[in-house]
């Protein structure tokens, strides 16, 4: 029987320069994906697609982080809580799959 892959998870990190905050949550996201099946993208705030996505979110500030394309944080970047929500993203995976072999 052949393994499946689990689901990637798309994070999207609105990045403003000289951020303490935006250098933490890029650095964390990077030891996150190590581990978890995370597809991050980096976005510059000052890029148009940044613009749109803070004019759309309104963060209270920076970075903007958004777990498949949805609001998730804002300012710095709660671990734990990412953690959690991964876990149980990977848990209703694997649910589903158990369901479908059944």
């Amino acid at each position: 029987m052949p393994t499946l892959e689990p689901r990637r998870t798309a994070v999207t990190l609105v990045h403003s320069p000289a951020c303490h905050f935006c250098d933490d949550a890029s650095a964390a996201l990077a030891e996150i994906a190590a581990t978890h099946p995370i597809d991050v993208t980096t976005v510059a705030l000052e890029s148009d697609e940044g613009a749109a996505l803070v004019a759309k979110h309104r963060p209270a500030m920076n970075p903007l982080v958004l777990v498949e394309g949805e609001f998730f944080s804002s300012g710095r970047l709660p671990r734990k809580k990412l953690l959690r929500l991964l876990g149980r993203r990977a848990e209703a995976a694997a649910e589903s799959v158990t369901a479908r072999v059944r």
